[in-house]
């Protein structure tokens, strides 16, 4: 249901203005049910930093096998959100969270909840590639070593299919003991989302991935997330709205730590039924 962005509504195309944005709590009419498999339900989440509320009672529906996009402007709270989704801010000091995050029917935040495991179902790509000072091969190999019992030759395949699915096997096929860091910004963002995709999650979670590169890198990574939509639920968090527009099929925008509208993409777009959303998408904030 991607859009380009030439549809957006005449509104969104209105001119840049000032405005005071109406601060009052958010209707859950704009919350919308999405249609089909539920992935993951987020019920009354909330994230603190000590006296900082990052993160207020935000409920939703992650569609399975589908790509949602979290947008709103600098310091809203959707890097906060993406990243309770695999308790990424357990390793916060004074960080406090308290909501449910259901992967299927299982409370990620159950007490005895084994972390490691949930990371391996629950991947992150973070906004700044992070690749291990290792080679290419060892950064793939990396999650399948520490989760153990695979012999040569299975880990073998599983490097290289990770590294189909990235679309890099080809460039990198011939130096696989190369080190990872002699790779370019983009190729070493697509050798991070192999080694997420090597230990098989179920849900893949992007954090501005496309933010240091360059247009062509953006371009390659768009195209594969389109294909990896077929086998995996994608939660991205992004500042480009065209990218919203082109890669997902549901986008939730978020202010000041609140869930303001979830919503088809489409509609999001075209048709958004908060003032605040509208002031957002036409560009007279963020």
């Amino acid at each position: 249901m991607a859009i380009q962005p030439d549809q957006v509504s005449s509104a969104a195309r209105g001119a840049h203005t000032g405005t005071v944005l109406d601060m009052r709590a958010v209707n859950p009419a704009f919350i919308a049910q999405p249609d089909g498999p539920i992935k993951m339900r987020i019920n009354d989440l909330n994230v603190s930093y000590g006296p900082n509320h990052a993160i207020k009672d935000v409920s939703l529906n992650i569609p399975e096998k589908q790509v949602t996009a979290l947008m709103g402007p600098s310091g809203c709270g959707k890097s906060t959100f993406l990243r309770a989704l695999n308790r990424m801010h357990d390793l916060t000091p004074g960080a406090r969270v308290t909501g449910s995050v259901l992967l299927g029917d299982e409370d990620i935040y159950a007490p005895g909840e084994d972390v490691v495991h949930l990371r391996q179902r629950i991947g992150m790509v973070f906004q700044r590639p992070n690749p291990f000072p290792r080679s290419i091969f060892e950064n793939v190999a990396y999650g399948l070593r520490v989760r153990g019992g695979y012999n040569g030759g299975q880990m073998r395949d599983i490097v290289e299919r990770s590294l189909r699915s990235a679309a890099l096997w080809d460039e990198v096929k011939d130096r696989l003991n190369a080190s990872a860091l002699g790779l370019s910004g983009g190729q070493q963002q697509r050798l991070c989302i192999a080694r997420a995709l090597a230990v098989s999650p179920e849900v893949l979670l992007m954090d501005e991935p496309c933010s240091a590169l360059d247009p062509i890198a953006t371009l390659k990574i768009e195209e594969l997330i389109e294909q990896l939509k077929q086998h995996y639920t994608i939660a991205i968090v992004t500042h480009n709205l065209q990218q919203a527009a082109r890669v997902s099929q549901y986008t939730g925008f978020f202010l000041t730590g609140d869930l303001i509208e979830y919503a088809p993409t489409q509609q999001m777009f075209s048709r958004p039924q908060d003032e605040r959303t509208e002031n957002f998408i036409t560009g007279r904030f963020g």
